[in-house]
């Protein structure tokens, strides 16, 4: 019987996080493609667009206007798919056909005043300050509610309704169901071991140097054992973190760094830029701090 080996055998990896096993099948990569394949195609955008809702002082769709912002922006969407006026009802009707309102917000954060921008491209002060708007926004919204989630679903294929540079953040009275998985394991891990999950992950992964992508003092990036897409990055605290708002100036200029290197769309860069950008990635932020 051959031994085997992750690289060519089919096999299973567990996510600590969640539970979940997910399935590897390695030998795969080895078939012929004769399938779609993607372009990379830079989009063409002006820096300001008159018929944009969210850039500077234009109006949106509700007829509210945009201030004459300069730097980040964040404002109630329009559109919100929480509200926090739902009044708590119980819907039991069945054992099978059970439900429940939600109270929660929805809100937009405007990266950029410029239509023309994606965050990698943005410079690294301005991504600075969407992280300290994320921190405040984690700060207010969580005296509220018991779960607040700041992302970004960026290009059509993703849904996005607008290519401004916007995320968004989401708070509710409920946890999602990933986080709640999230949170119960990590719970039941440093009950048993007595230590938080992701940072015995990190310093395993430090250990064995296989998946890491980038260091520096204050963050770990890797491609989670676990990893379920086929682009996945899993960007770690050093220290142990509870909250956006805890992390430190030093902490935060690092991680806004290092966001701009992991982000920077390699197949738009020339190979010179492309090699200065590995190195840029696999050393971000040595000045940081």
């Amino acid at each position: 019987m051959s031994l085997f080996r992750p690289s060519d055998h089919p096999h299973r990896r567990y996510n600590p996080l969640t539970g979940d096993w997910i399935t590897v099948s390695p030998h795969r990569t080895k078939r012929p493609w004769k399938g779609q394949i993607e372009r990379s195609l830079r989009e063409s955008r002006p820096a300001y667009d008159p018929g944009c809702y969210l850039c500077p002082g234009n109006t949106r769709a509700d007829g509210a206007v945009n201030p004459p912002y300069a730097s980040t922006f964040v404002f109630t969407n329009d559109f919100a798919a929480l509200l926090p006026d739902t009044p708590h009802v119980l819907l039991d009707q069945a054992p099978l056909l059970r439900a429940e309102t939600e109270r929660g917000t929805c809100r937009v954060i405007c990266f950029s005043p410029r239509h023309d921008l994606t965050l990698a491209e943005m410079p690294v002060p301005e991504v600075r300050s969407v992280i300290d708007l994320w921190a405040d926004q984690v700060e207010e919204l969580g005296e509220v509610y018991r779960w607040v989630q700041v992302f970004e679903n960026r290009g059509e294929i993703m849904g996005s309704s607008n290519p401004h540079p916007h995320g968004q953040v989401w708070a509710g009275d409920a946890l999602p169901n990933e986080p709640a998985k999230e949170d119960e394991h990590q719970r039941a891990y440093f009950e048993q071991y007595g230590r938080p999950l992701l940072i015995a992950y990190a310093e395993l992964e430090m250990e064995k140097q296989v998946r890491v992508i980038a260091r520096n003092e204050h963050w770990l990036v890797v491609v989670p054992y676990w990893a379920l897409w086929p682009f996945e990055t899993l960007i770690l605290p050093r220290r142990h973190v509870l909250r956006l708002p805890e992390l430190v100036s030093a902490e935060r200029d690092a991680l806004a760094r290092g966001l701009c290197s992991l982000a920077t769309p390699r197949a738009l860069l020339s190979p010179v830029a492309q090699i200065r950008h590995r190195q840029e990635v696999h050393g971000w932020l040595r000045d940081a701090g």
